[in-house]
């Protein structure tokens, strides 16, 4: 299974980049260049442990839902979002925040696994993983700004 680890340094104080990340508002914003939406579940302001969010966007030219759940969640300094339906064989995404002087870290650990067995495991590969690491960082971008 591929493991993305990224590490944002923000100017910011550890409570509002917490807050920041777990916005659907700025979810949005992020990937405004996918179309995606909040279709089902909560579809705007910050989730909280145990709620859920489906969204839908396009990714490589087709439409496709995916419904999240935050499964662990340690106010200002963990929370862990899961899929539990979607295009992936399943994703795991940790988010880590720690306070660093008057700034904070910001720590993401993106833990997911393709269907499609073997072809899935040339996906990761040739441009999945590349992918997935482009959005994490734009989201983060825009949690910076």
């Amino acid at each position: 299974m591929p493991v993305i680890e990224l590490a944002t340094h923000i100017n910011a104080p550890i409570e509002q980049c917490f807050d920041l990340a777990r916005s659907i508002d700025v979810h949005i914003a992020s990937t405004r260049h996918t179309g995606e939406t909040a279709i089902a579940g909560r579809t705007s302001g910050l989730m909280e442990l145990g709620e859920s969010v489906t969204w839908r966007a396009r990714h490589f030219g087709i439409w496709q839902t995916l419904t999240s759940t935050i499964t662990e969640f340690e106010y200002p300094y963990f929370f862990t979002d899961e899929m539990v339906k979607g295009a992936f064989k399943n994703f795991r995404h940790e988010h880590y925040f720690f306070p660093v002087k008057h700034q904070t870290l910001m720590k993401d650990v993106f833990i997911f696994e393709s269907p499609f067995g073997f072809l899935g495991h040339i996906a990761n590969l040739v441009f999945l993983k590349k992918y997935m690491i482009q959005l994490l960082e734009k989201r983060n971008q825009v949690i910076r700004e």
